[in-house]
């Protein structure tokens, strides 16, 4: 029973020291698509909005605590940009 009690206690610890990491990912993400949006970059219109889109919808999931939700969605938007 100890050593259930144990790792559910190491497992926790894991889980939780995770989302401090993601929150502080979400910001620099951010940075980088706004870098590349202010470099003009050769985007068709629709693609122009998708990016945007995702970064607004990943900037508002990091102010929401959705920290690895927010990486994702912003991690599209850089794939649409050709940063990865």
């Amino acid at each position: 029973m100890k050593t259930l009690l144990s790792i559910a206690t190491l497992a926790a610890l894991i889980v939780g020291a995770s989302a401090p990491a993601l929150a502080g990912t979400c910001p620099k993400i951010v940075k980088k698509i706004d870098a590349a949006l202010a470099a003009n970059p050769q985007l068709s219109t629709e693609q122009m909005t998708q990016v945007t889109t995702l970064r607004d919808e990943g900037a508002a999931q990091h102010k929401a605590g959705s920290h690895k939700a927010s990486v994702d969605t912003l991690n599209q938007a850089l794939a649409i940009l050709g940063i990865m």
